[in-house]
């Protein structure tokens, strides 16, 4: 086994803090990658983490380590970008994160063709509508709707998105259409809400002509999945605050309807979010050039 291997292997383990975590990172199974921790340990001499049942944490010895190793694939990188970048040829892999609905329509699509216009790039592609640490979990671009405000983080803006609130007629049969966005509260509409630990969805932010307004709201059903909240409207289960471009085709054949109109969702932020220390890395800049274009392209199709 190679030595840089085994100290990838570590660093993955301290960030993910289990065997099985750190040996899907790294495409190796939980065995293979316990043995580089275990071959780690024995050329340093020493203990690299506390085991207990559930996690991995790393010793004192381990967290010193940690810091060492990641100067040194921190340098790796960018002696292996800066040749890239004079080679025109960039390799190596690239982890990259999108939310369910738009890394299903938007980004999941668009990896084999980058693959075949980038071959030596391997893509390792990550969707969940949970927040990701994308520091903690080395993430190298995270495709996001909203607006991240962190330091250690850049945003390259994609697209401002119009969202509608919408519902299905067999709702708006069954409950009314609400007059305004006051009715959504007092008649105790269904909404049915995007929740997950972290999540900031526990309101919708409305544009009046007063300003933006943050409405609470609630409703019977919540998911972490933004697909399963379009499915339950289009059941006429309640009522949604969505993406224009992710339920365009059912408002145009009817089988979801927009109401409020007057008082639209505030529009969000289609970006890339990528660190600091990425940014001269010429597969980041090509991933998030290559995504850009694409979902410019595509969304407008959708909107046309």
């Amino acid at each position: 086994m190679s030595y840089l291997d085994n100290v990838r292997v570590f660093v993955r383990v301290v960030e993910l803090g289990t065997l099985s975590s750190a040996g899907r990172d790294q495409r190796v199974t939980p065995a293979v990658a316990s043995n580089r921790i275990r071959e780690l340990e024995r050329h340093l001499g020493v203990r690299l983490f506390n085991r207990t049942t559930r996690k991995l944490s790393p010793t004192e010895h381990g967290r010193v380590f940690y810091q060492g190793a990641l100067k040194i694939l921190d340098a790796i990188n960018e002696a292996e970008s800066a040749i890239a970048d004079l080679s025109h040829n960039p390799k190596g892999s690239l982890r990259i994160t999108a939310p369910l609905g738009i890394g299903r329509r938007l980004i999941a699509t668009g990896i084999p063709e980058f693959h075949d216009r980038y071959p030596d790039i391997e893509v390792r592609l990550r969707l969940s509508d949970h927040n990701i640490d994308i520091l903690g979990e080395g993430v190298d671009v995270a495709f996001k709707l909203g607006v991240i405000e962190d330091s250690d983080l850049r945003m390259r803006n994609i697209l401002n998105c119009a969202r509608v609130i919408c519902a299905a007629p067999t709702y708006l049969e069954r409950r009314g259409i609400p007059a305004d966005a006051d009715a959504l509260i007092n008649d105790k509409h269904e909404c049915l809400l995007l929740r997950y630990p972290g999540s900031k969805e526990y309101y919708w932010t409305l544009q009046t002509q007063e300003g933006l307004r943050k409405l609470e709201i609630s409703g019977p059903f919540d998911s972490d999945d933004g697909d399963v909240l379009t499915q339950w409207a289009l059941e006429g289960r309640g009522i949604i605050n969505k993406p224009l471009f992710e339920v365009k085709s059912h408002l145009n054949d009817g089988t979801l309807v927009e109401i409020l109109t007057d008082t639209p969702p505030a529009n969000v932020q289609l970006a890339a979010i990528y660190p600091h220390k990425r940014f001269q890395d010429p597969k980041v800049r090509l991933m998030i050039d290559f995504m850009t274009e694409r979902c410019q392209r595509l969304i407008a199709r959708i909107l046309e």
